[in-house]
């Protein structure tokens, strides 16, 4: 969703100048190996005004239907896949060997062929509609030509994965009589399949693109005029004057920084090498090893998916598949990602305490009274935006219009913050580039969304793990976990929560978890497969950024982000972790005692508590956060009573190390 930021240099106090340089440039060498969705083209002369128009149109056309209402559905929804298309087919090379300076001819066909379908749909709209059951030889056409595109368009966007699990959906949707037991359905052929990816509102056109052609759109836009006008200096900024010259300050810096960036730019990878660049140096140079600083900004990143109020777009989607208010997905996704966050902060500091690392010097540190001066402005837009969403009854769309316009306003308080028409003009145009990768894969999880609901093979795998589990919570859970985590491999996050929602959603829901929860589930561990070993490109990211091993890398940031992989269950086993169905006096002592429980297994994995914890405290440390996963006043009493035990034991055992 975003790529680098040119506001989050860090201050020259802090880092050399032929270093600074030295990783910005590793960093593109990175983002454009491991994540497909940055490497494009890079245009000159003609063709670079040409595209700049481009997408300043698309962008034009956003804010007009956002302002003033869409055309009819297929129209509208077709027409922004078009554009996306056409601007994907002129960014993205279609080969390793391809031009990177200017599209082919191919690639010029293909975007012109991409309008095609737009224009067939709104030329016979109520014919399309009417023949949708019995589709005409040109229906079929135009359905073969807009796979066809989607397809070739998505795997130079986002790479084969998407593209090969599209594929064999499709083919489970041609030849089901073949599969085996449960999976057997009747079949469908070609006709009929490829029409109903085209012709409704449940294949290519459903809800993932109509999410990205208004909600996500309108935040990412939003999230590219508040890079151009400076948070991300802002953030790393606050994080550095806030934390720095803690125990571990730089490790701390990079949680703070990770957390807040991702949460707006909603790619996990393009967020590693964009606050990497700056804080894995810095915390190398306190003594943090190079596969733990690349793990720390790693799981910092791939956080900032889950944190509250944009949660890189991902809320959108889920918003509109449960039918629930954006608000609710905010609230509902609060405490979990404040939880997962104050997991990684305790890690960090037990590791300096049990390395003695110290923080930087605070002399070469921004005072936080300085920064809150010269930009804290930049703040106003965010307060305005939870205003909007939450008290004022507009719609989400409206909201986001108006929270960009405050925005530009906003950003003129201060010099150094205030955008002229170029920069105004940039935003826009990057608004649109960026929205391509998500759009694209979007239009792309309509082929296997579209081809679950014409076969119900998501009731199908979700009765398929209710039965692995047994009818047991905890067993349907795990297998649930795992399918996130197999489906979400290599996936970007957007259409990695929609597939897992899809597929895996469900079996919770059968088993009477709420649908908030349930979702919430899928989407926690749909992120995480960025982070685990073999496909972790958020890991690999950072230790090419660290010099680090990658598969080491990628361990250690599974254990820093091991509370992640237990808060879901806590939130399903408690709701009220979620604030669902609640009173405020019961969601805060279940966020209390799940605070204790993530602290415990933060002791128990870095074994690290004033002095180093035995290896049988370890795993009573360990015992105690897993009571706390299921709320009752047992097993919450049993949880406070290890942290007390812990407590003690440490600190009797930390003065005879001090002796």
């Amino acid at each position: 969703m975003a790529n680098g930021n040119r506001d989050t240099a860090p201050p020259a106090s802090l880092t050399d100048n032929e270093e600074t340089k030295r990783l910005e440039a590793k960093s593109q060498e990175i983002i454009k190996k491991l994540d497909k969705e940055s490497a494009t083209r890079t245009f000159t002369g003609a063709m670079k005004k040409f595209f700049f128009i481009a997408c300043l149109l698309v962008s034009a056309y956003h804010l007009y239907t956002a302002t003033f209402g869409p055309p009819v559905t297929l129209v509208h929804r077709s027409l922004h896949v078009a554009m996306i298309l056409a601007l994907g087919f002129l960014m993205y090379p279609a080969t390793k060997r391809s031009d990177m300076m200017k599209p082919s001819l191919f690639d010029w066909l293909l975007a012109a062929l991409s309008f095609s379908v737009p224009f067939y749909i709104w030329s016979d709209y109520l014919g399309v509609v009417e023949r949708a059951g019995n589709p005409s030889n040109t229906d079929m056409v135009m359905a073969t030509l807009l796979v066809t595109l989607v397809l070739e368009c998505s795997r130079r966007v986002t790479g084969n994965a998407l593209v090969v699990l599209s594929l064999i959906f499709i083919i489970y949707g041609l030849y089901g009589r073949e599969f085996p037991g449960m999976f057997m359905h009747r079949g469908y052929d070609w006709a009929s399949l490829s029409n109903h990816f085209f012709a409704n509102t449940e294949g290519i056109y459903g809800t993932s693109v109509s999410v990205a052609a208004s909600y996500i759109f309108l935040f990412i836009l939003f999230g590219a005029v508040m890079q151009k006008c400076g948070m991300g200096q802002f953030f790393n900024d606050i994080a550095l004057a806030l934390a720095g010259h803690t125990k571990g300050g730089p490790a701390k810096v990079a949680v703070i920084a990770s957390g807040f960036l991702g949460s707006i730019n909603g790619s996990a990878v393009a967020n590693v090498v964009t606050t990497g660049a700056f804080t894995i140096p810095l915390m190398k140079k306190t003594g943090y090893s190079k596969e733990f600083a690349g793990a720390v900004e790693a799981a910092s990143s791939v956080g900032g998916q889950l944190l509250p109020p944009i949660m890189g777009a991902a809320a959108f989607i889920m918003a509109e598949m449960i039918s629930v208010p954006y608000s609710a997905i905010i609230t509902w996704a609060a405490i979990p990602a404040l939880l997962y966050y104050l997991s990684i902060v305790v890690q960090v500091h037990l590791r300096a305490a049990k390395d003695g690392l110290v923080g930087l010097p605070r002399e070469q540190l921004p005072k936080p009274s300085d920064v809150m001066g010269r930009r804290s402005h930049l703040l106003l837009p965010v307060l305005f935006l939870l205003y909007m969403l939450f008290f004022s009854g507009t719609t989400v769309i409206y909201s986001a219009v108006l929270t960009i316009v405050v925005t530009i306003v906003v950003s003129t308080f201060r010099p150094e913050t205030r955008m002229n028409p170029r920069d105004l003009l940039d935003a826009l145009a990057d608004g649109a580039k960026q929205t391509v990768s998500v759009a694209v894969a979007c239009a792309c999880v309509g082929i296997i969304i579209g081809v679950c609901s014409k076969t119900g093979f998501g009731l199908t795998m979700a009765n398929t793990i209710i039965s692995l589990g047994q009818t047991s919570l905890l067993f349907t859970l795990l297998f649930t976990m795992i399918t996130c985590m197999i489906l979400g491999m290599g996936l970007p996050s957007i259409p990695a929560y929609i597939i897992t929602a899809t597929i895996a959603a469900p079996a919770l829901a059968k088993l009477s978890i709420p649908v908030g929860a349930a979702h919430m589930f899928s989407f926690y561990y749909a992120m995480f497969a960025n982070l685990t070993p073999p496909v972790a490109l958020a890991s690999f990211a950072a230790a090419g950024l660290s010099g680090g091993n990658p598969v080491q890398t990628g361990v250690a940031s599974v254990k820093l982000a091991i509370a992640g992989f237990i808060v879901p269950f806590m939130f399903v086993y408690s709701p009220q972790l979620m604030l669902i169905n609640t009173t405020a006096a019961e969601g805060l002592w279940v966020a209390a005692t799940a605070s204790i429980g993530v602290f415990l297994i933060a002791v128990a994995v870095e074994g690290y508590l004033f002095a180093p914890l035995p290896s049988w405290l370890r795993v009573v440390a360990a015992a105690g956060s897993l009571l706390l996963i299921q709320p009752g006043l047992t097993t919450d009493t049993a949880g406070v009573v290890i942290l007390a035990i812990v407590l003690i034991f440490q600190k009797r055992r930390a003065k005879d190390y001090s002796r």
